[in-house]
């Protein structure tokens, strides 16, 4: 491959005046590109260069804006020369010439969106959260729209669904928490279970289908599509809010106070609705190319859901190998489970060692699943 030495560029007659030596000769070309989304412009014509000292000539175009010039020879373009430019008022600015590789070039890429992947996601959803509450109270509303009790439902849903598994597994199968021969130690077991999710599988389960319903925005270009599967993440948080509060009164009933330890809720809560996020940005732009994801996602979830131990007690797994036991013990979902009946139940802080593992793979799912929403999002309109 041919190699560039001794570059120099300058302006001359609002043109680039490129000058370079080459230790071998070989056909070369020039290709402008849009810095900003890497898109290709257009090619200049190609050069037989014989001599080992070179002078080239590349017009810029017209219009005001950046652009990034690449100089390769044509049989092998892994490493070029660079050159960023400006056209401004007709005038052009430019870089030093450097000489660098398509794999350099990824690895920049990558190192300068390491800190836009941490800070993009609650930068957009802060500049849009007039938007966002907008559109989670119109969704709310519109869900029970014309029923009788209207918006009633968004309390009445959790309390039936929670008196539902109550009635089931702490009447007729009789369950029981522990020591506590009471049903009403198992259901507040069982209900302290459920808090997390009740709001994880709403938003979850509703995911792959948020863009196609929503299709009319994805051509909006001015729209910000992320939105919408964080949309789904706050209308699950509505749900357990009400559901909380339905579980707080049961609890005062029952034992007569509400534990101090309440105050560690919030440790438990960012990270799930990280980890809610994070899926259901995921799930959302994939559900775009796999239409019956939905029909997946509703089957993993009931198996998410038995095979955490929400519905029966934690000793059944004594049964279970060590080595099943330890893969079930990593479940983000166990971890908030545990966390809630640590505080709710034992009025004491959830295990810190499980939280910060949660905090981390929370934030990890989250910033995968922008990233990965965000890249497939320019297809979205095609496969609409």
């Amino acid at each position: 491959m041919p190699v560039f030495s001794a570059i120099q560029g300058e302006i001359e007659n609002g043109k680039i005046r490129l000058r370079f030596h080459l230790d071998s000769p070989c056909v070369t070309g020039w290709q402008i590109y849009d810095p900003s989304t890497g898109a290709f412009l257009f090619e200049g014509e190609w050069q037989k260069l014989d001599d080992r000292k070179v002078e080239m000539s590349i017009a810029l175009p017209q219009e005001d804006g950046p652009y990034r010039v690449q100089v390769a020879p044509v049989e092998d373009r892994s490493r070029f020369i660079l050159i960023d430019a400006r056209v401004s008022g007709g005038a052009v600015e430019m870089s030093a010439p450097r000489v660098t590789s398509a794999s350099a070039m990824a690895r920049e890429r990558f190192l300068r969106a390491i800190p836009k992947a941490f800070s993009y996601p609650p930068r957009s959803l802060w500049r849009n959260r007039k938007l966002i509450r907008s559109m989670v109270r119109r969704d709310i509303l519109a869900r029970y729209r014309g029923s009788f009790a209207g918006a009633l439902w968004t309390f009445l849903n959790p309390l039936l669904l929670m008196g539902t598994y109550a009635f089931l597994f702490g009447v007729v199968l009789k369950q029981r928490f522990g020591a506590d021969a009471s049903g009403v130690g198992y259901v507040l077991y069982f209900l302290a279970g459920m808090l997390p999710w009740l709001a994880f599988s709403e938003a979850v389960g509703r995911a792959p289908y948020v863009i196609v319903e929503h299709r009319n925005f994805v051509k909006k270009l001015v729209f910000p599509l992320e939105t919408l599967p964080a949309n789904l993440v706050i209308s699950g948080a509505v749900t357990e809010i009400f559901g909380l509060a339905i579980f707080l009164v049961g609890l005062l009933a029952a034992r007569h106070t509400v534990p101090l330890a309440v105050v560690w809720l919030p440790v438990l809560i960012v990270p799930q609705l990280l980890l809610t996020a994070g899926l259901c940005w995921f799930l959302a732009a994939l559900g775009i190319f796999m239409r019956d994801l939905g029909a997946i996602i509703g089957f993993v979830l009931t198996l998410w859901f038995f095979l955490t131990p929400i519905c029966y007690p934690e000793a059944s797994w004594s049964s279970v190998p060590a080595d099943v036991v330890r893969i079930l013990s990593a479940n983000p979902i166990y971890i908030l489970v545990r966390g809630y009946r640590a505080i709710f139940l034992q009025d004491q802080a959830p295990a810190l060692r499980g939280v910060a593992a949660l905090w981390v793979a929370s934030a990890a799912v989250a910033i995968l699943g922008h990233a990965w929403f965000h890249r497939l999002r320019r297809s979205f309109a095609d496969v609409i």
